[in-house]
C-alpha cells in the first residue's frame, strides 16, 4: 500500500447535512453535503473560466473565514494576467502559448502581486463594446496579433512602448483597473483590498496525479493554458480523490481544472464516466490528448444518485444554465479520469509539503 502524503486531521469537524432530491432526466440526486458558495456568474463569450471559477473559490474562502460575501472583479484579474502573460511571451520570443485561457495559479498570482477590486469598481463585462456580458470575439483577435508582432519582432532591441500600447487595448475592452477606490466608506488600493480579506496566499496549492513524474514531487504540468510555470504536487490517484473528499468534509471547497470537451460531459448539468478510473488510463488519456485541460470549475459538495453512484456538486460559470440552474453533477469516476489539477487550501489536508 502506497504511503499517504496527506494524513487526515481528525481533530477538525466535518460538515454534513441532509438535503432534498433533484432530477436529471432519469437520475435522481440526493445531496450528501455542500459548502457555501457565492453567486453564479456568466463568463459568456470569453475564455475566462479560470478567473470566474478561481475568484469564486476565493470568495468562498473569505465567506468561510469571515462570513462576509464579496463580488470580486474578474476583468481586473484578466487585465493584469494578460499583461503578465504577454510579458512572459515576449521574453520567450514567442515560444510559449498566448491565449484567453489560464489557471487557478494565475488568479493567485494576481491577487498576491496586483490585488483585486470589487466588481462594481470596473465597467460591467461587455459594456464597453455594447454587450450585456463578456465578449472577447473582437477583443482577442486584436490583442493576439499585437502580442505576436512584438514577440517575433526583428528589432535588435525593444523599447518599453509596446506595453503602453498593449495596456491601452486591455483597458479599452476590459476597463481600466483602479489605482485607488472607496468601498464601504474606506479607501483602498487593489493590494490593500486583497490584504483586507485576511487570507494567507501561501496556504494555497495545486495538486495533480500523473505517472510521467515521480509521486510526492513538484512539477509544472505540461498542459494548454497553464502558461505560468507554477508547480503542482504529484500524488497517486487514490490520494487525489481522498484529498477532494476530505477537504469538502472539512468545509473547504476545491477549484477543479480538467477536461469537459468529451468523455461524458453534457451541456445540461451532468458529467458521467462509466469506464473504471485507473492511474494508467488517466496517463494514457493525457498523453493521447483524449483528456486535456480546457475548463475550470468549483467543487463544493457531494451527492448520490438513486443507484448509489457518487457525484460531486460543481459550480460552473455559464450563468443559470442547464437543468440545475448553473450547477453540474459530476460523477466521481469522471473527476478521477479527467482532472488535470485541483487547487485548494492546504489546511483542508495535512502532511509533508
Amino acid at each position: 500500500m502506497m504511503k499517504k502524503a496527506f494524513a487526515i486531521s481528525l481533530a477538525l469537524t466535518c460538515m454534513t447535512t441532509a438535503f432534498g432530491q433533484e432530477k436529471t432526466d432519469s437520475l435522481v440526486f440526493t445531496t450528501l453535503m455542500e459548502n457555501p458558495i457565492t453567486t453564479i456568474k456568466n463568463q459568456s463569450r470569453s475564455g475566462t473560466c479560470w478567473a470566474y471559477a478561481t475568484l469564486g473559490f476565493f470568495e468562498g474562502e473569505i465567506l468561510r473565514k469571515t462570513g462576509r460575501e464579496y463580488d470580486l472583479c474578474e476583468m481586473f484579474v484578466a487585465n493584469k494576467n494578460y499583461m503578465d502573460e504577454a510579458i512572459y511571451h515576449v521574453r520567450l520570443h514567442g515560444d510559449s502559448r498566448f491565449s484567453e485561457g489560464g489557471s487557478a495559479d494565475d488568479v493567485l498570482w494576481v491577487l498576491r502581486t496586483h490585488g483585486v477590486c470589487p466588481e462594481e469598481m470596473m465597467p460591467a463585462p461587455g459594456s464597453l463594446t455594447g454587450d450585456s456580458l463578456a465578449n472577447f470575439h473582437e477583443f482577442f483577435p486584436l490583442l493576439t496579433p499585437y502580442v505576436e508582432a512584438v514577440a517575433k519582432n526583428k528589432a535588435k532591441k525593444l523599447s518599453g512602448q509596446w506595453k503602453v500600447g498593449l495596456q491601452s487595448i486591455l483597458d479599452a475592452y476590459l476597463g481600466k483597473c483602479p489605482e485607488q477606490f472607496v468601498y464601504e466608506g474606506k479607501t483602498f488600493t487593489p493590494r490593500t483590498f486583497a490584504d483586507s480579506f485576511g487570507l494567507n496566499w501561501d496556504d494555497y496549492v495545486s495538486i495533480t496525479s500523473f505517472t510521467h513524474h515521480p509521486f510526492y514531487t513538484w512539477f509544472t504540468i505540461e498542459a494548454p493554458y497553464k502558461w505560468r510555470p507554477q508547480l503542482s504536487y504529484n500524488v497517486p490517484l487514490e490520494e487525489l480523490m481522498d484529498i477532494i473528499d476530505t477537504a469538502l468534509d472539512l468545509g473547504y471547497n476545491v477549484c477543479w481544472g480538467g477536461d469537459v470537451s468529451g468523455n461524458g460531459f453534457d451541456r445540461q448539468g451532468l458529467a458521467q464516466e462509466e469506464t473504471p478510473a485507473t492511474q494508467e488510463l488517466r496517463q494514457q488519456r493525457f498523453d493521447q490528448w483524449d483528456a486535456t485541460y480546457d475548463h475550470v470549475m468549483l467543487i463544493y459538495g457531494r451527492a448520490k444518485d438513486q443507484y448509489g453512484n457518487d457525484y460531486y456538486k460543481v459550480k460552473n460559470s455559464w450563468g443559470h444554465f442547464g437543468q440545475h440552474d448553473g450547477i453540474w453533477y459530476m460523477r466521481r469516476n469522471y473527476i478521477a479520469l479527467n482532472t488535470t489539477y485541483i487547487f485548494l487550501n492546504r489546511e483542508g489536508v495535512s502532511g509533508e509539503w
